[in-house]
């Protein structure tokens, strides 16, 4: 990832009011809590908002992100809310997690930059148990006439960083599809996540991996 992609960040989450609020998507709100707690990794977390949720529903946490003042703020966050959560910082191949180590992956608005979209996918996935759930939420490739209408919605610019549900069925081939659908929403997620929106909803359960085993 660039410097630029990385100065976005840190500038998005350098002031005291949280980018996207302090409470948990919606979404995965409601996903999560039809789940036994286990152990659940959190993409391009930012501010922590849902880790914190997933901690305080029993989950052990963790999450990763770029940026050091989403880290600093979601630290705070858990620390407010009297939960742990477990947040390291830098570029998901160098992180070290296990092969199948999480019972759940939480993807809210992880957009990564096109050139490592597919490799941290493969990671994700690989890094799910079989068994284990993913939860997705993001925005469609519809939704760039919602952010013309009304940038206050958020979300990338670039069509290569948004989804449909043909590329959500290509990126995890080796699951039992629970829930995708796209649709239209109302957002009310801090200042950044603010009108209506076009967003793609996923959960799926792994069967198997559908990524040739790496050697």
């Amino acid at each position: 990832m660039g410097d630029a992609w990385l100065l976005h960040w840190e500038n998005r989450y350098k002031d005291d009011e949280y980018a996207f609020g302090e409470d948990s998507n919606e979404f995965f709100r409601e996903q999560i809590t039809k789940l036994p707690a286990g152990k659940i990794l959190l993409g391009a977390e930012g501010e922590g908002r849902n880790a914190v949720f997933a901690a305080k529903q029993g989950w052990r946490v963790s999450a990763f992100d770029i940026s050091a003042q989403g880290k600093r703020k979601a630290l705070q966050l858990a620390q407010k809310n009297g939960v742990a959560i477990d947040y390291k910082l830098g570029e998901l191949p160098n992180l070290a997690y296990e092969r199948g180590m999480f019972d759940a992956v939480g993807l809210v608005y992880a957009h990564f930059p096109a050139e490592v979209r597919s490799e941290y996918h493969r990671l994700l996935d690989s890094y799910l148990r079989v068994g284990g759930t993913v939860i997705l939420e993001a925005f469609g490739k519809n939704h760039r006439e919602y952010r013309l209408a009304n940038p206050k919605v958020g979300g990338p610019a670039d069509l290569a960083t948004l989804f449909s549900t043909e590329e959500v069925r290509a990126v995890f081939p080796g699951y039992k599809i629970v829930v995708l659908e796209e649709r239209v929403i109302t957002l009310r997620e801090g200042k950044f996540h603010d009108g209506e929106g076009s967003v793609i909803r996923f959960v799926g359960r792994k069967v198997h991996s559908g990524y040739p085993t790496a050697r």
